[in-house]
């Protein structure tokens, strides 16, 4: 066993005290930190009292039904790992227990093999969510860091050629970073705003490719030279950006016509 699983808890709820304490010695055998309960409402206490990464849910228990105990001891430990035990009878339940949260299921009868692979597989899942949700706060803080930099007027790595862009209703002044906006309804003339260097990057990549859908990955590697990031991590380091740059150069940043979006897909410059 890798050095995870002697730092993983598990705590097996099983009503037939044999297969529970077997269960219990196995995964402690295996390195695992494992206790045992023999009812949904023991489950719950220990839920309450410890925390634990995986939980062994039989769902046929005597006094609470195993897909309530799942939904409460998710309300409990969120991110609790919970691996469903049920007999073939009982699939229908396993499978609304998995779309309530429950990360896999084993059919009765099963072998101790098949439980150990099941829970190795749901701890190495959440180690990589977790890096994910690491790498995640790092690009939000770095893309907070690059805008307290672009206010303090460093340069930015994107510059498209000629100083002058204008498109539909915009024309932008990339030396100076000003966007003059006209002909918006509502507005009695036409308006002008200072961007930073992120923002005039963002704006001067979209006016190049009017009409043209960008994704967040595009902005985030052509626009700031972010490398290798999936679309959902783009997405956190793209959308607070458009969305300062939406509320200097869009009449109503709610309802957007410059820099519009296509949900799913990325983010375009509106000609019309």
């Amino acid at each position: 066993m890798g050095e995870e699983s002697f730092q993983a808890r598990i705590l097996v709820v099983e009503d037939e005290p044999t297969t529970c304490s077997a269960l219990t010695r196995a995964l402690s055998l295996m390195g695992y930190q494992a206790d045992g309960v023999l009812s949904g409402q023991e489950a719950l206490v220990r839920l309450n009292a410890m925390p634990y990464d995986v939980m062994v849910l039989d769902l046929r228990l005597p006094d609470i039904n195993g897909v309530e105990v799942l939904e409460q001891a998710r309300q409990i430990q969120p991110d609790l790992l919970v691996i469903i035990l049920t007999a073939y009878a009982s699939l229908d339940s396993a499978i609304a227990a998995v779309k309530m949260g429950a990360v896999d299921y084993l059919l009765k009868p099963y072998s101790i093999r098949a439980l150990e692979e099941a829970i190795a597989k749901a701890l190495h899942r959440r180690r990589e969510q977790m890096r994910r949700d690491h790498l995640l706060r790092v690009i939000v803080a770095a893309a907070e860091q690059l805008h307290q930099e672009e206010e303090a007027g460093q340069a930015m790595p994107f510059v498209a050629p000629g100083r002058f862009l204008r498109a539909g209703r915009i024309t932008l002044d990339q030396e100076k970073r000003l966007a003059m906006i006209s002909g918006q309804a509502g507005a009695e003339e036409e308006q002008s705003a200072h961007l930073t260097g992120n923002e005039a990057a963002l704006l001067t990549y979209l006016m190049q490719r009017p009409d043209t859908v960008v994704s967040c990955q595009e902005l985030a590697r052509e626009v700031l030279g972010y490398r290798e990031l999936t679309e959902r991590e783009a997405e956190t380091l793209i959308r607070p950006l458009v969305f300062r740059l939406r509320k200097k150069i869009e009449l109503d940043p709610d309802n957007p016509t410059l820099i519009r979006t296509l949900r799913g897909k990325g983010y375009f410059f509106s000609t019309t």
